[in-house]
Parts: C-alpha cells; sequence; structure tokens
C-alpha cells in the first residue's frame, strides 16, 4: 500500500505549470502560512508556476513540554546536533519525497521543481534536497539548518 501524500494547498499561477514550488512552513504553522508569498512575488511575466504548501502532521514536541502541534520532526533537546529525532526526519524526507514524486507525475520535471522552506521547513529542505536521488531545480532555504550532518553527502 503507497503511504498518503500529505495534505497541502495548490495555488497556480497560469493554467498548465511547468514548473513547481513546494514550500515547507516552520513548527507549529500550516500550510497556509506562506500562502500570502504567491501574491506578493507579483509573478505576471513568469512562466505558469504551481505552488504547493504541505501541511506537517501534528505531534507532540518535546522541547515544548510535549504540546502536540504541526511538526516535521520532534525537537528532542536544544542540543541539535546530539539529539535530533532521525526517524522522524527521514519519515518527513520520505513524505515530502512523495509530494516531488507526484508531482513528477503530473508532468513537471524534477529539475524544474524548487524545495522552499522556513525555520523547521528549511531544515526539510536540506534535508530532502541534499539528500532527493534526482536533480532538483534549486533550494530556497529561510532561518534554518542543516539536520543530520554527518549522512549528507559532500
Amino acid at each position: 500500500m503507497n503511504a498518503p501524500l500529505l495534505e497541502a494547498i495548490e495555488i497556480e499561477t497560469a493554467p498548465d505549470p511547468d514548473m513547481a514550488v513546494i514550500w515547507m512552513h516552520g513548527l507549529g504553522a500550516d500550510g497556509g502560512d506562506f500562502v500570502p508569498i504567491v501574491q506578493e512575488l507579483e509573478l505576471t511575466d513568469c512562466p505558469p508556476i504551481r505552488f504547493i504548501f504541505p501541511h506537517a502532521p501534528t505531534m507532540p514536541v518535546t522541547v515544548n513540554n510535549g504540546y502536540v502541534m504541526r511538526a516535521w520532526y520532534d525537537i528532542l533537546g536544544t542540543d541539535l546536533v546530539r539529539r535530533e529525532d532521525e526517524a522522524g526526519l527521514r519519515a518527513s524526507e520520505a513524505a515530502i519525497g512523495r509530494l516531488i514524486a507526484a508531482q513528477v507525475a503530473r508532468g513537471i520535471p524534477s529539475e524544474r521543481i524548487i524545495l522552499a522552506g522556513f525555520s523547521q521547513g528549511c531544515a526539510m529542505t536540506l534535508q530532502v534536497g541534499l539528500r532527493y536521488p534526482e536533480k532538483l531545480g534549486g533550494l530556497l532555504c529561510l532561518s534554518g539548518y542543516l539536520p543530520l550532518a554527518g549522512s549528507a553527502a559532500a
């Protein structure tokens, strides 16, 4: 059985897009957090783009006293290098990989897909973008860090 795709908000700047931006939100937010950026970018002279704003799953976040919120992975403590939620990172990496594959199946080549993210979404952009088996169009990383840095290809 195939795992389901993450719920997401999709916005197309014009019909028949041939490129996509998958934009991941930060801890505690949801996919709607960056939806206003599409209009703010004023992309009237650009080719059609499909923006995908996925919602992270909800989970208890250890560093926030177990409060349940949207998160791409658990944050176990403030020492991010020594206490990373590898299982959660890998699960979200796979889920975002399925979003990329779905765009490819809809006719957008991987090299025309850009991953973007803020904060925890930035960490996921790097987690996926540096490990994805196919060439991607680019990574837009805002205020984050590289998780599982020891396992990222040089």
